[in-house]
């Protein structure tokens, strides 16, 4: 799907971030509502250019794993990419670059969004209802994504901002915006097939997992479940048997994605534009920096993301996801005797399994262009979201069996179950997903950030507003709390 994508967003003048403001602008006299969007490929080619965004998401991945008590930031020196150590010791300030770049990433994918539906009604198609369901999707995973990070922001729909207004446009509350994407998700999921015959794209699994998961954030224990429910009861996901193949690159789209980014490692990359990169960027920033001997089938990364030994040694005995999450360096060095690596900042002999380098699948800089998808909502997410729920809804016996299946996939029988509470669950989660970038949000929104070092209670269960979009917002928005240098009051 995204082999034409750079092609396609310069034809539709998509790619014009500034990087002074958060919105897109197009460039006035070129692409508008006369030459464009008057054929079903213009549609769709827009659409395209709403998924790429997709890929800017690793930068969420990471940070949403070096924030919490699963992670370490890592990399050769605590210097090396300041922003994320700064996350890791919870130092970050408003004028944080990686948080920028976050902001204005998920804003970019939104924009994109809000261009087809600014002319959703200009010209009719057969795939119209379907093309406008995968927008409003994206649309609000991209807002979702906002929220987890920085709370209340502006919130606009279906049509591009002008300058003016970009200057001017306040901020909406969470449960402004959660409401909007509860209505979104629920008119998407009646819209949206079960299968899509190109991978990657969104389904009504992916659009009632969202759903479930918006509702989970906000203690809507009942919808959640509603939700969850129908994705589990379609019988169009199973768990992949074998935990250790989840994550190959040989077994992408698998039976257990509901939701998966999707990365290619054809094109060439640079360090100047990593919104323009086609790989999985997480991946070559992990693993470690091997230097001599041969380490295949592995590559050489930059050895962040270091997994902290609390989460190492949280597994039981014959837990098999243990030895598929983490990269025991020294038990691979120990069969490679001409194997050597630098020992990076916060090294403490692991390194993140589920997105490791490898050599295959990539071209030119091999730390840009991994071909890894990320998978982005796994169907184990999915029972452990509706164990939670229904937990938390007085329905342990439901909760039970959803846990049961994680834990029996975990240690390949069943003599390992634990009664379904709600601590045994949330731990369950931090266990399956570990790397995966939830740690931090679970931690937040269940009460669990005692755990994360330097945590500060009132201040860093969210993420500051970067200084400049306030300021390019014409001062509008306050800062949210404990980051500002000043008081201010939202007009």
């Amino acid at each position: 799907m995204k082999n034409n994508i750079k092609i396609i967003a310069i034809i539709i003048f998509l790619t014009t971030l500034s990087c002074d403001d958060y919105l897109e602008v197009l460039p006035e006299g070129q692409e508008n509502t006369e030459n464009f969007f008057n054929t079903a490929e213009d549609y769709e080619n827009a659409l395209i250019g709403v998924y790429d965004l997709l890929s800017t998401t690793y930068l969420n991945q990471i940070l949403g794993e070096i924030a919490s008590d699963n992670s370490l930031c890592g990399g050769e020196n605590p210097t090396d990419v300041l922003d994320w150590q700064q996350i890791d010791d919870m130092t970050h300030n408003p004028d944080n670059g990686a948080l920028r770049n976050i902001f204005q990433w998920m804003y970019a994918g939104i924009s994109r969004a809000n261009y087809i539906m600014e002319f959703k009604d200009k010209t009719p198609f057969d795939r119209k209802d379907q093309v406008i369901a995968e927008t409003k999707f994206l649309r609000a995973y991209y807002y979702f994504e906002l929220v987890k990070f920085f709370g209340d922001v502006p919130m606009y729909l279906d049509k591009r901002i002008s300058i003016e207004e970009s200057q001017s446009i306040g901020k909406s509350s969470v449960t402004e915006i959660y409401a909007q994407l509860e209505k979104d998700l629920q008119e998407v999921a009646n819209v949206l097939p079960w299968q899509q015959t190109q991978p990657g794209r969104a389904t009504r699994g992916a659009a009632l997992a969202l759903l479930g998961k918006v509702f989970l954030y906000q203690q809507k224990y009942t919808q959640a479940t509603q939700a969850l429910d129908q994705v589990i009861n379609s019988g169009q996901y199973s768990l992949v048997s074998n935990f250790s193949m989840i994550f190959s690159n040989q077994n992408e789209n698998n039976s257990e994605s509901v939701f998966e980014v999707q990365y290619f490692g054809q094109e060439g990359a640079s360090f100047d534009c990593f919104q323009c990169v086609e790989g999985n960027i997480a991946v070559g920033f992990m693993g470690p920096r091997f230097r001599t001997g041969n380490y295949a089938p592995y590559a050489d990364g930059f050895s962040f993301n270091i997994p902290s030994l609390d989460i190492v040694n949280a597994y039981q005995t014959g837990d098999t996801r243990k030895s598929a999450t983490f990269f025991d360096i020294n038990d691979f060095v120990a069969t490679r005797p001409d194997v050597t690596f630098t020992q990076g900042h916060d090294h403490n002999g692991y390194f993140n399994f589920k997105y490791i380098p490898f050599a295959e699948g990539n071209a030119l800089d091999t730390r840009l262009t991994h071909s890894n998808n990320y998978r982005a909502i796994r169907y184990a997410d999915v029972l452990l979201m509706a164990a939670e729920a229904h937990v938390q809804s007085g329905n342990s016996g439901v909760a039970q069996g959803y846990l049961d299946q994680v834990r029996d996939r975990a240690f390949g029988t069943t003599t390992d179950r634990v009664t379904a509470t709600l601590d045994n669950i949330l731990l369950e989660r931090r266990l399956e997903l570990a790397g995966e970038g939830h740690r931090f949000f679970d931690q937040v929104r269940t009460g669990q950030t005692s755990s994360i070092p330097g945590f500060m209670a009132g201040k860093n269960e969210l993420f500051p507003i970067p200084r400049i979009e306030i300021e390019l917002a014409g001062n509008n928005w306050c800062q949210n709390k404990g980051y500002a240098t000043s008081t201010c009051s939202e007009q």
